[in-house]
């Protein structure tokens, strides 16, 4: 295999656009996430290697919070430092926030606008397009051998058909990989001939398996400054709201509850959304049952992590404890949002230099590698679970069949394979779809 020219560093500049432009189009969900930055930063820009960032985000999966902007924080640092970290990890939520701050707004003042949800439903198909191709392109490198198959196809099995959770499915999966390393550790390996061609690739990217780190070597110093910053950056916004904003009580309950869940849910979303649903609704009663149920469709419509939710639970709450407040409501959203997400800035900052050490085991690496034949599985099934709604909105039947939805599919597919259109083209055009489909009543 030839020895390629090893890519640049991008500018900051150029960096920022990607991680801004990911804000904006990264519907789907983690794995969907997962698919859209895989497929830029390692298919087309070459800035991480595959196994750097298949490592590092079996790594983030086992932490709490949303994986995918961990694993944009961790890419944001090895490419520009902490403040490289930092946009990433802004970006990457910002937009679906500020989005679900206008669609919150739009919710409470005029109810529910179909042309928006029509928009927003446009997209789906073309998201579906980009999931599938991004499976195609990370199976080929993740499946290296039919245990890598066998595994894909077992956690596919487990969440498809038994709704197993993520994490347990990558706890299982380690468990797997740890007894086969003891059992027969040969099974783990593959050819010599491959792993030389591997490195050999590595060196075309700019993080790769032998690159220098933009993380400091940990100390307990560094560690001791990262819990103080943390704890200043937590402590400033409590103490201001508990100050400035009227009723104390609430605004303390919402920073604990939120800085609670965001500190102790594992297992994705769709785990940690019953647990806010239960205290939100059922001991808080911030809203009703039927606001969750619409802030979960409003979510769903909107990119940036499914989890986002929580500030249109944030909203819905600050709206309704002070008399139909929109200000309030806004104020509690940002609150929420803050919260939510500070802490996966601390968990990368200062988990960092543990991802930079494990990825030179050669026995964590096999782990590892097995974990992200696991995320092939778990990615197929978000395909089939988002791809049947979209194609069968009524259920699964002839009856129900959206053929408009398949086509768009099928021209999206063929835009992006055939013609490589950029994604953002593709998500205007899709935009512009779901508005006609709406003007045109179908």
């Amino acid at each position: 295999m030839l020895n390629l020219p090893p890519a640049r560093r991008p500018k900051f500049k150029e960096a920022l656009r990607f991680w801004f432009k990911l804000g904006w189009i990264s519907f789907g969900g983690t794995a969907g996430h997962i698919a859209i930055m895989h497929d830029f930063l390692v298919d087309k820009k070459k800035w991480i290697s595959n196994s750097r960032f298949f490592h590092a985000l079996s790594l983030c999966m086992l932490l709490p919070g949303p994986e995918a902007q961990q694993l944009s924080i961790y890419i944001g640092q090895q490419l520009h430092g902490k403040k490289g970290g930092i946009a990433a990890g802004i970006l990457f939520v910002l937009p679906s926030m500020f989005i679900l701050l206008a669609l919150s707004i739009v919710y409470v003042s005029y109810g529910n606008l179909p042309w928006i949800y029509s928009l927003f439903n446009g997209l789906k198909p073309a998201v579906i397009a980009l999931i599938i191709v991004a499976l195609f392109r990370v199976g080929k490198k993740s499946l290296q051998s039919p245990l890598h198959c066998a595994i894909a196809g077992l956690a596919f099995i487990c969440i498809f058909f038994f709704n197993i959770s993520l994490l347990l499915i990558i706890i299982g999966t380690i468990i797997i990989a740890v007894l086969l390393h003891y059992i027969n550790p040969r099974s783990l390996l593959r050819d010599q001939d491959t792993s030389e061609q591997e490195l050999a690739d590595e060196k075309s990217y700019f993080i790769n398996q032998i690159s220098a780190s933009q993380t400091e070597k940990f100390s307990w110093k560094n560690m001791v400054i990262q819990l103080v910053v943390f704890f200043v950056l937590w402590l400033m916004p409590f103490v201001c709201c508990l100050i400035f904003l009227p009723d104390r009580p609430f605004w303390k309950n919402l920073i604990l509850f939120f800085t609670q869940t965001a500190f102790f849910t594992f297992g994705g979303s769709y785990t940690v959304l019953p647990y806010v649903a239960q205290f939100a609704v059922g001991k808080f009663a911030w809203l009703s049952k039927m606001q969750m149920v619409d802030g979960f469709a409003l979510a769903e419509t909107t990119p940036g992590p499914l989890i986002i939710v929580v500030g249109f639970v944030g909203f819905m709450s600050g709206f309704n404890h002070f008399h139909e407040s929109i200000l309030m409501g806004t104020v509690a959203l940002l609150t929420t949002v803050f919260y939510t997400f500070l802490p996966c800035f601390l968990y990368i900052f200062a988990g960092g230099p543990l991802i930079e050490k494990s990825h030179g085991s050669q026995t964590i690496s096999s782990v590892l590698k097995l974990v992200s034949a696991a995320v092939v599985g778990v990615i197929f099934n978000l395909t089939i679970y988002l791809g049947k709604d979209v194609i069968f909105p009524g259920g699964v039947a002839i009856a129900h069949l959206d053929l408009i939805s398949l086509a768009w599919i099928l021209v999206s597919l063929f835009l992006l394979v055939r013609l490589n259109l950029n994604a953002i083209y593709l998500i205007f055009l899709s935009l512009c779809v779901g508005f006609l489909r709406f003007i045109a009543g179908i």
